[in-house]
């Protein structure tokens, strides 16, 4: 059986959890079936680690100014992506940047389409800000005709597989099989060295808080920075935030760092994405993660810092309550929003001030914060498993392409 990934991103352009997915699941499917990645961007070295890799470009007259050119720009490497793949038995697709791609390819050569889906962009609606409104409705009809369309719909959590059957009332729920993240706990561990942190200016000797992520609104990225000055002023915060959606959001989070750096200080950003090595050293020596997303499918981030062995508090929106434990991995902070599509929460301030809160629960009481560290490693290597994700996947494979 050979199978071929659509997805935006692949090593070494990977920024999102998407791209942690794609990466990690090729590697597993590798060792069981043929697999071919097709990807976005410039030439990859045609194989790594027993998986093809191609990669697509835009077409060039597509990038005239105008909001939605983006969109169309993304399509078109879509329509690229689907030449050349009348050998494979199953084509997958990862997030709407590629969920037409699948779509067509099953058509062209009439093999079944898997689709995963990472977030959905009817509830995703900043995505305008990025792509334009114009934009954001061709991002809706990607999504929406690949899904519809797929012979199999993976969710990554339960409450992701709520979610597509509330946006998509078409599909059949038989279609949809929940099959989660997964972690390389060989590869995400506790890392004692401290040169990272050194050469960033975190001081290994006094407590801190730390956040990994995009800048983009469903990483509550603004609302963490509220919640910092409600913090304990003597502990480190410790920003790796980068590859902002828009300049808008930039320049918010901009804004608010500085309003944090000038009001309660301790505040180190980095503002970039970070290589794996890096990101695993700075999650190991952290006193607790946080993850304050208004919007998260699943939040393959939190696995990576229990995995590094950290406790964790996050927000207890989608299926992050399926991955952190509440009061044994972490703490989870409610959410309570009056639209259901943007998430905003009801009370910012509040919400800020209960994620402090939290926060400061642990960073007063080191031995509870390693106590929920040790468990959330035990609790990624016992169910969160890329071996696992890999067997269930070849598995809705093979009862497709019979």
């Amino acid at each position: 059986m050979k199978v071929c990934l659509l997805s935006r991103e692949y090593p070494p352009d990977v920024y999102g959890g998407a791209g942690v997915h794609v990466e990690y699941l090729a590697r597993g499917l590798a060792r069981k079936i043929g697999v071919q990645v097709r990807c976005f961007g410039t030439a990859r070295p045609p194989s790594d680690g027993g998986v093809e890799v191609r990669a697509f470009q835009p077409w060039d007259e597509l990038a005239f100014d105008a909001p939605y050119s983006g969109a169309l720009q993304t399509m078109s490497v879509n329509l690229a992506m689907t030449v050349g793949l009348e050998e494979v038995d199953v084509v997958h697709s990862h997030t709407w940047y590629t969920n037409f791609a699948g779509h067509l390819t099953k058509l062209l050569n009439g093999v079944p389409h898997v689709a995963t889906t990472h977030s959905l962009e009817p509830l995703r609606p900043w995505k305008a800000e990025q792509l334009g409104s114009g934009g954001y409705e061709l991002s809706r009809f990607c999504e929406r005709t690949g899904l519809e369309g797929a012979d199999a719909v993976i969710a990554v959590s339960s409450a992701m597989r709520a979610d597509v059957l509330d946006c998509y009332p078409a599909l059949d729920p038989e279609r949809v099989e929940v099959i989660h993240n997964g972690i390389d706990t060989d590869e995400y561990k506790p890392d004692p060295a401290t040169d990272v942190l050194e050469s960033y200016g975190v001081d290994p000797a006094v407590p801190y808080v730390i956040f990994v992520g995009r800048i983009t609104r469903q990483k509550g990225i603004v609302h963490l920075l509220d919640a910092m000055l409600h913090l304990d002023s003597d502990a480190q915060l410790v920003l790796c935030a980068g590859a902002p959606d828009t300049d808008e959001i930039a320049r918010e989070v901009a804004d608010r760092v500085e309003m944090v750096r000038e009001q309660r200080g301790n505040i180190i950003w980095i503002d970039k994405m970070l290589g794996k090595p890096e990101v695993i050293q700075l999650l190991s020596h952290a006193t607790v993660f946080c993850c304050p997303s208004i919007y998260e499918p699943l939040g393959i981030v939190n696995l990576e810092a229990m995995a590094c062995g950290t406790a964790v508090v996050a927000t207890a929106t989608g299926g992050i309550p399926e991955v952190v434990e509440e009061r044994v991995t972490g703490y989870l902070v409610p959410l309570d929003f009056e639209d259901p599509v943007t998430r905003s929460p009801r009370d910012p301030e509040w919400f800020a001030r209960d994620f402090a809160e939290r926060l400061d629960e642990l960073l007063a009481d080191p031995a509870k914060a390693d106590a929920f560290g040790e468990a959330g490693r035990r609790r990624a290597v016992e169910h969160f498993s890329w071996d696992v994700v890999a067997d269930r996947t070849t598995a809705l494979y093979e009862g497709l392409a019979r």
